[in-house]
């Protein structure tokens, strides 16, 4: 057994199982990392798996198991033990040198105080299930100034368009004013030429039975017009699109100055790294 082999059977097992045992030595895990953001949030970067190495020592034998399916005449237990001397005789060498190379994979390294960590190959690609998935840019395509403008114009005329008849909606009709009622006549008093001294009871008889003049119905005030909620309404809609258009221009011309606004302290510190 020599290194090569070793890199190419814990490559080979890693793309099926989370943890890889080398016994005596440690094991390499694999942890699937989410979608990420970059570039100020204008790249989208796609799921992978990373490797790393772990001082702990796992339960699996798949290293011991593919050395033994790849060489019949070789047994489980005297793969097992094969391994184990290799992995003994390479601890050494870290310890060492410092470090060993794992061609296709990375490099093992050892500090100081011999702990060992592993540093993978920038184009270490043990995912299959991401096969194809390439970082997205949301800059491929920048809105010209006359796009812009185009955007905001339709925006405006799909503001404007109001269900029904609009015109007819804000003209209200004027009230029709109602007909003052007509005052009673009352009947004049026939001439009855009468005693003098019977005059003045009878003005005082007719002037007790006389009717009251009707009190005139107050005319009702016509209904206040809609034409201020609708002005209202619409000095609103003009703020909204002014925002929205000084929202657009920032986003295009200087996207880092609207960042504070969308992110927290903690995603904007994700984003720089």
């Amino acid at each position: 057994m020599d290194i090569d082999l070793l890199a190419k059977m814990v490559k080979e097992a890693i793309l099926d199982h989370d943890t890889v045992t080398l016994p005596g030595v440690g094991c390499f895990v694999a942890e699937l990392v989410p979608s990420t953001f970059s570039d100020k949030g204008y790249t989208i970067n796609p799921p992978y798996r990373r490797l790393y190495f772990s001082p702990k020592q796992g339960g699996d034998t798949y290293l011991a198991d593919l050395y033994a399916r790849d060489n019949e005449e070789v047994d489980a237990e005297m793969a097992t033990r094969i391994l184990t001397e290799f992995l003994a005789e390479m601890k050494e060498v870290l310890k060492v040198r410092k470090t060993v190379v794992f061609p296709g994979l990375g490099r093992l390294r050892a500090t100081r105080e011999n702990h060992f960590f592993f540093v993978a190959d920038e184009d270490l690609d043990i995912y299959p299930e991401g096969l194809g998935l390439a970082p997205l840019s949301l800059k491929t395509h920048v809105e010209t100034p006359e796009e812009v403008a185009t955007a905001v114009a339709g925006l405006a005329e799909m503001i404007e368009e109001i269900p029904g008849q609009a015109g007819n909606d804000n003209e209200e009709p004027e009230p029709e004013p109602e007909p003052e009622p007509a005052p009673e006549t009352i009947p004049e008093p026939e001439k009855v030429e009468e005693i003098p001294d019977q005059v003045g009871n009878d003005e005082e008889g007719q002037a007790g039975n006389a009717e009251p003049e009707p009190e005139p119905e107050p005319v009702p005030e016509p209904k206040k017009s809609h034409r201020e909620l609708w002005r209202i309404i619409w000095i609103v809609l003009a703020v909204l699109v002014g925002l929205l258009v000084v929202f657009v221009l920032l986003s295009r011309l200087a996207p880092g100055l609207l960042d504070p606004l969308l992110y927290s302290k903690e995603e904007l510190q994700i984003l720089r790294y």
